[in-house]
């Protein structure tokens, strides 16, 4: 007679490999091969064998194979609810156990701009994913020394060339020659530019450089140029006539539609190559195994589309 203490073997079907459900949600989150095996450190192929074999235990289609992604079938999103439950209930499970501890902190330093454009309207969803985390937001222009500073991951502006670090550029951020109409008036071609001061919202009076190399005005960048320390600064003092800025495109149409500013060459900087376009970078130090909360706030960022900012 059944001991009706034990569960029959009959009722009960014997589970997959831990290592292909793991592989399973991590393709059914990033809905990509790729985006599955950095997360788990493991070749794209490692990952696709692992989905195979899975399928063929389970018998059905999983994933239907696309160029640069993969969709779940009906099968896969019934499946993906559990699996995750199941995954996050061994994850406590041993956390209890083991004692311990979970880091719940991660630590970010944003560019002023970006943040206030960007990311505060919409950082909302990404502590909504870790209800429990504990986010602390600086806002530094510089290039944070991760180790010094207690960085996690950073955000920052420029043109992605820091070394030692991994960066990603999350958005482009073209710029728009601008000026007061009384300044814009005596800008007839990129050569009077050579009379005007600049203002340069970088310290290091990098920022104008490829613009006039790429129109062909060729002027030393000296005393005619101001320097602030970001670009609030900047468009303030472009609007106050001290000078020519270089203003992000959602600043400079607000103030041109409002009348403010003008764009005395117009597009001219349509075409400036991509490699000198600046833009915003998600910044991180290189390291093997990155605590989950930064890897979670890695791949929420990633997958955002940053194409517009959230306001002006």
């Amino acid at each position: 007679m059944p001991d009706p203490a034990r569960p029959s073997t009959e009722t009960v079907p014997r589970l997959p490999p831990l290592n292909a459900l793991r592989a399973f949600d991590a393709v059914a989150r990033h809905r990509s091969f790729r985006g599955a095996s950095e997360e788990l450190r493991v070749s794209p192929q490692a990952v696709s064998q692992q989905i195979r074999h899975l399928e063929e235990a389970l018998g059905v289609m999983l994933f239907i194979r696309r160029a640069r992604a993969v969709d779940p079938t009906e099968a896969a999103l019934v499946l993906a609810r559990h699996v995750r439950a199941g995954l996050g209930e061994f994850a406590e499970g041993v956390r209890q156990v083991s004692r311990s501890p979970v880091r719940a902190r991660i630590n970010i330093n944003v560019s002023p701009y970006f943040a206030s454009h960007f990311l505060l309207a919409r950082i909302g969803a990404f502590r909504a994913t870790l209800p429990g985390i504990d986010l602390r937001l600086t806002t530094m222009v510089e290039m944070p020394e991760f180790d010094r500073d207690d960085i996690d991951a950073s955000v920052q502006w420029g043109y992605g060339e820091w070394r030692g670090v991994e960066a990603v550029r999350l958005v482009s951020d073209p710029k728009v020659i601008c000026a007061t109409p009384a300044i814009a008036a005596r800008i007839g071609s990129a050569a009077d530019l050579a009379h005007e001061v600049l203002l340069e919202p970088v310290r290091d009076g990098s920022f104008w450089a490829p613009v006039l190399a790429f129109l062909g005005v060729d002027t030393p960048l000296g005393a005619a140029r101001m320097v602030f320390h970001e670009a609030a600064t900047t468009r303030q003092a472009t609007l106050e006539g001290l000078g020519v800025g270089l203003l992000s495109e959602a600043h400079a149409r607000e103030d041109i539609a409002a009348g403010k500013l003008v764009a005395p060459l117009g597009d001219a900087l349509a075409d400036l190559p991509e490699a000198q376009v600046p833009g915003f970078y998600l910044v991180l130090p290189r390291r093997r195994h990155p605590p989950a909360p930064v890897l979670a706030f890695r791949n929420w960022i990633l997958a955002q589309d940053w194409s517009s900012p959230a306001r002006v």
